[in-house]
């Protein structure tokens, strides 16, 4: 199918209504996800799509949908909807389900949500006169179908999103269960960050005929964000990260600290650890239930939390201005996730600063993140924990895609040098 393209919203056949949602956000340049998307599937194309989260994929297919279901308007059915988007985390589905109510917000159309760790009755109520949207994850939606809540049979435009990290989380027989009741006549719509085998098989069992759009993925660090890597012994990671911590909070303390973890018991065990050593910390990741991520977002963002300690998954989302400071306590599984976590500094224009810790070990992942970003992340040697020797080591580990120079920051001192009075942390 041929490829079509338009580079402004303007040029786009949509209708009044969205065009006037769009201004009122300032939108007027579509990213290449849209400009490529949009278009195809205004003509009813299925569509394989693979690209971060940060595209702009939610209003590549968030607009199509909302003008489809405008121009051929249908009685809802009880516990029916048209439209189903499934989504791996509850953070996403939340930002999901807010940009169709901002893009659709002149349209007549009714959305609800259904994810886990919340109450169930208000989801079935809110499916008993169906809908026009329904935003969930995989599991919630299977509970509601067991219990005879939802019927998938009205189903005419289905989206998986973020399908990698559906099969990472273990959702794929669960995927397969909801396709296998969806109508065989709809619009389907895949997206992935990768396209491993295991996703393209899945993609075939859903699509008919798609349109492929692939956006590569983003390379570049924000202009704004200061980012080094500071090489520590690992025993000394939660004293040089205290260090971090009080320099930040000694600067103004309206500034915001977000620390990521690789796992969910890592950052349980690294909140204690701060709270024992008198700094207001808390953490947010799949095992804490929605309310609780929620309550404890919002004071983040109010400053009544300053560090908030987060995993991958609970950290997609947020978008907090006065994050000032982003530490990588742990390296990420993934490169593209560097980008994507420095990202939550230097918000609305501000600066921001990105500290990674290296040790032994890790050096694969670090080139990686650096071959992604196509240079080499500046080392900050002026502190009390650097490590010549593990630099070192690092120097000689294989190279970066130009070469193996390093930059080399002046650093910080920090305004408490504790020296080893640590080792008793």
């Amino acid at each position: 199918m041929e490829t079509i393209t338009m580079d402004t919203f303007d040029a786009m056949p949509l209708v009044e209504p969205l065009h006037q949602a769009l201004k009122d956000k300032n939108y007027t340049t579509p990213s290449p996800i849209q400009q490529e998307a949009i278009p195809q599937l205004l003509t009813g194309a299925d569509l394989l799509g693979s690209a971060q989260t940060g595209t702009g994929k939610t209003a590549a297919f968030a607009l199509p949908i909302l003008q489809l279901m405008h121009e051929k308007p249908r009685e809802r059915q009880r516990k029916q909807m048209r439209a189903l988007i499934l989504t791996p985390t509850r953070e996403l589905s939340i930002q999901v389900a807010k940009s169709f109510a901002e893009y659709g917000k002149y349209l007549n159309f009714r959305t609800a949500l259904a994810y886990g760790g919340v109450a169930i009755k208000p989801q079935i109520e809110a499916l008993r006169e169906g809908l026009d949207i329904l935003v969930a994850t995989p599991g919630r939606l299977l509970d509601l179908q067991g219990q005879k809540q939802l019927d998938l049979r009205g189903v005419e435009f289905f989206v998986l999103d973020e399908a990698d990290r559906m099969l990472d989380m273990g959702f794929i027989q669960d995927i397969r269960k909801i396709v296998g009741q969806l109508p065989k006549k709809r619009q389907s719509l895949f997206f992935s960050a990768t396209l491993s085998p295991q996703i393209t098989r899945l993609a075939g069992s859903i699509l008919t005929d798609p349109v492929e759009v692939r956006i590569a993925p983003q390379e570049t660090t924000a202009e704004n964000v200061d980012h080094s890597v500071y090489f520590i012994d690992p025993a000394r990671k939660l004293a040089t990260l205290i260090d971090l911590l009080d320099d930040q909070l000694d600067k103004d303390d309206s500034h915001l600290s977000l620390i990521f973890c690789r796992t969910k018991s890592g950052a349980d065990h690294l909140v204690s650890q701060l709270n024992q050593h008198d700094i207001p910390a808390s953490a947010i990741h799949g095992d804490k239930n929605q309310n609780a991520r929620q309550r404890t977002l919002d004071k983040f963002r109010k400053g009544r939390i300053p560090v908030l300690v987060a995993t991958d998954v609970a950290a997609r989302g947020i978008d907090i201005r006065d994050v000032t400071l982003v530490v990588n306590y742990d390296l990420p599984n993934e490169p593209e996730a560097y980008v994507h976590r420095i990202g939550r500094t230097a918000r609305g224009g501000l600066k921001g600063r990105a500290v990674t810790f290296g040790i032994g070990g890790e050096f694969k992942e670090l080139r990686a993140i650096e071959g992604l970003i196509k240079k080499p992340i500046p080392v900050e040697t002026d502190h009390p924990y650097h490590d010549d020797g593990l630099m070192r080591r690092y120097q000689s580990f294989g190279s970066t895609s130009k070469g193996s120079s390093f930059a080399s920051s002046p650093g910080r001192r920090n305004k408490r040098n504790r020296g080893t009075s640590f080792g008793k942390r």
